[in-house]
């Protein structure tokens, strides 16, 4: 069932059913366009064999940056660069689309002092994030059409389709969410009201790039927080995602400060043993939204069997399987799993025995192995965990000083 070709209510169809979930790649340059090392990445993965191919987050305003080294689609003169991106990774006949976003909150220091956010709410992480500015009207209309610019210039260099990013904390996610949209005027309140720019950005994007273009929108099942986005508020909004022309709803959970394939990767978490072994991390959500959509679905976090994959595939639990850290673990082995010559993908378990430092660690692993791949370079598992888990930090201070000095 992994290797079926899936039809897309668009028309547009994938050539199988595995999916490389967006991770951060950290490796613009200080123009914030793509380099040879995205070419190189998505060459490579694109020979995996997958279906398709979501970029890390490409961000529509380079003063709300998710990394210091993102790629931001906000101008025309980059269109040959993101062509020779956009080309080498859809060189084995699959699909790449852009994983188009807007940090608001989750801007880091380095970024921006001030972001911009639904309401001024901080996020308190390490010191590293500033009191956000509530968004204007003006400010709201600015980030449509800065969305709208980055689905046209993502069509225009040859990319096949665009994910818009509600998920994970990030702008439109916290406008979903009432702990972090305090908003008492049309885009607050009721979650009619916190869904609004979410439809809105879907309702403009599909106008400029058409009806045969694909459009996927990555959703939060919820934010695993106290007050925040639920469950419950999820499955309305994947109610009113139904009557939208999307092509692809991905499930995932989780912000900055709780997050979710941390938690559910971990051996002492409280997840339900019924789901740790089931694999999925969100599996059992994904049969409530198949009470209330026909949306194609995909959920990424912990598929590492073949039988599984093929499993929830063949009983329509899910249309697609996303995986991320296995495209950088089993990067030369994805292309056997596929054709079932591989039973089982490693589940590599990064720590360092410190609580506070472990999602830092893990994350700041995984990023250095992107930046060893884009740079031709193989995987490098005897890394230092403590390093790792300040690596991000460093990183983000040097890319962003250097971009203020070019």
């Amino acid at each position: 069932m992994i290797s079926t070709n899936l039809k897309l209510p668009c028309g547009a169809i994938l050539k199988n059913r595995l999916v490389k979930s967006a991770m951060t790649e950290r490796i613009s340059n200080n123009r914030f366009e793509p380099t040879k090392g995205h070419e190189l990445l998505y060459s490579d993965w694109s020979e995996t064999g997958a279906g398709l191919l979501i970029t890390g987050n490409v961000v529509v305003d380079r003063e709300h940056l998710e990394s210091a080294g993102n790629v931001c689609f906000d101008d025309e003169n980059m269109l040959p660069k993101l062509r020779s991106w956009a080309e080498a990774g859809k060189k084995y006949n699959n699909h790449i689309w852009v994983q188009i976003s807007h940090s608001g909150r989750q801007t880091n220091r380095f970024g921006t002092n001030r972001p911009l956010a639904p309401s001024e709410v901080q996020l308190k992480k390490l010191g590293l994030f500033g009191k956000p500015k509530a968004m204007t009207e003006k400010d709201i209309q600015d980030v449509i059409e800065r969305f709208v610019k980055a689905a046209r210039l993502a069509k225009e260099a040859g990319f096949t389709g665009v994910q818009i990013h509600s998920a994970h904390g990030y702008l439109l996610s916290q406008f979903l969410s009432p702990n972090t949209n305090k908003r008492t005027d049309r885009w607050g309140g009721s979650i009619e009201n916190r869904s609004r720019l979410l439809l809105t950005i879907i309702r403009e994007v599909r106008n400029v790039v058409g009806a045969d273009f694909p459009i996927s929108v990555k959703l939060n099942s919820a934010d695993f927080q106290r007050g925040g986005f639920t469950e419950e508020e999820s499955l309305e909004v994947v109610k009113m995602l139904d009557n939208e022309k999307i092509d692809l709803l991905e499930i995932s959970g989780g912000t900055y400060e709780k997050l979710a394939f941390f938690i559910m990767n971990d051996e002492n978490s409280e997840l339900k043993e019924s789901t740790r072994q089931r694999e999925a991390y969100f599996i059992d959500f994904a049969k409530k939204i198949r009470t209330v959509s026909k949306l194609p679905l995909m959920i990424t976090g912990g598929f590492r069997s073949y039988d599984f994959c093929n499993e929830v595939l063949t009983n329509g639990e899910v249309d697609l399987i996303g995986m991320a850290r296995p495209f950088i673990t089993n990067k030369e082995e994805i292309s056997l799993f596929l054709k079932g010559e591989l039973p089982t993908l490693k589940n590599l378990v990064f720590r360092t025995g410190l609580k506070q430092f472990e999602d830092a660690a893990e994350g700041g692993f995984y990023a250095r192995q992107i930046i060893q791949f884009s740079k031709g370079k193989a995987l490098k598992t005897n890394m230092s965990p403590l390093w790792c888990s300040m690596f991000l930090i460093l990183y983000e201070f040097r890319k962003a000083m250097a971009k203020k000095l070019a």
